[in-house]
């Protein structure tokens, strides 16, 4: 640990108590997962950002994984609710993709044990990309340009786990580093400006915010009931109640019909417990992937701070992790500069590739 980690580690024990914070250390970003089950390669890498920008994959063709994950959108569609196949509607926020490789497991409710697992859920989704696999397969067999890429990586045909494993392999290097906090916790002093330290001070002290969200990717990759209003659309539009249901009854819910607010990770556990809990967002390059929470019902970074200085929501489930902040407006401006500002990082440019 450096000197500068440690620094902040004591930091944190002394503003939250010790039994709180075991394991919650601000870390910087040096390296990043890989899967050896499916190692990444130059080409492999490239085949995967192809299929990535290929609208083939939706069922229409009108749907690409960068619809919902625009590079310029800080790998977000930057809508409350994301983005659906025509005549559908979805029913969460669609979450960032930025340093994904970090992230298990995956989606806001945890159904999916990595990428490779969580690439073709949207793609078979009926009210996401609308694909069937099978005919995927064939479609893309139909595209010499494609049958020799998939030749080249993988020795052999193409087939759905080896598109997966392709998308997963391009996805993990979709990485934001080298931020201000990066450089801060590698011991550059000057890399945070006086206000950014001061919100440093308040995310890992009487902000609380490093409970939660710690580690190289600033999230514990962990699931929490917070207490977040279901957005109106919610109730206010019979398809995204629709999507909803349908949801719960694939998952195996059986009073799916009853449902009038987002289960969260229930739909997965059947846990009681985790009665609308959700998954810790990465907070990594904030500024670009508004609006928030699971379901965008906050605008922006502002109501994201009140909510929590609030102590969040009302709900019989919450986590008791969540406690009124009193913080005042000069705490809040730092807290808002620290994440807004601190948090951005570096990430490669990316553009869409000439497809076959």
């Amino acid at each position: 640990m450096t000197i500068v980690r440690a620094a902040f580690f004591i930091i944190v024990i002394v503003f939250l108590g010790f039994s709180d914070v075991r394991g919650a250390e601000l870390v910087p970003i040096t390296t990043v997962p890989d899967n050896p089950a499916n190692p990444v390669t130059p080409e492999k890498v490239e085949l995967g950002k192809k299929l990535f920008f290929d609208r083939r994959l939706s069922g229409d063709g009108t749907m690409s994984c960068a619809t919902c994950h625009n590079p310029e959108k800080g790998y977000t569609d930057g809508m409350a609710i994301s983005l659906s196949y025509p005549t559908t509607k979805n029913w969460r926020n669609a979450p960032t993709l930025i340093n994904v490789a970090f992230s298990r497991p995956l989606f806001w409710d945890g159904r999916a044990r990595g990428l490779e697992e969580q690439a073709l859920f949207p793609i078979m989704s009926a009210f996401e990309m609308n694909q069937n696999l099978d005919f995927l397969e064939e479609e893309l067999k139909a595209v010499p340009e494609y049958v020799e890429a998939f030749r080249v990586v993988f020795g052999g045909e193409i087939t759905r786990e080896r598109i997966a494993m392709a998308i997963a392999a391009f996805e993990r290097t979709i990485v934001s580093r080298n931020s201000p906090l990066d450089r801060y916790l590698m011991g550059d002093r000057d890399a945070l400006n006086p206000i950014q330290k001061k919100g440093l001070d308040i995310f890992v002290g009487k902000g609380r915010c490093v409970l939660c969200h710690n580690g190289p990717n600033l999230t514990d990759n962990r699931f929490y009931n917070l207490g977040v209003p279901d957005n109106p659309v919610l109730k206010n539009d019979p398809r995204v109640m629709a999507t909803m249901k349908f949801t719960a009854k694939i998952s195996g819910y059986t009073a799916y019909n009853l449902l009038t607010e987002d289960p969260g990770r229930f739909l997965v556990t059947k846990d009681p417990r985790d009665w609308k809990a959700f998954r810790t967002p990465t907070l990594r390059d904030l500024a670009l992937t508004g609006p928030y929470m699971h379901n965008g019902v906050f605008k922006d970074i502002e109501e994201v701070i009140d909510f929590f200085d609030r102590g969040g929501g009302d709900s019989p489930y919450k986590t008791e992790l969540l406690k009124p902040l009193g913080l005042s407006r000069e705490e809040k401006e730092a807290l808002k500069a620290f994440l807004l500002d601190a948090l951005q990082g570096e990430t490669v440019p990316v553009s869409p590739p000439d497809l076959p």
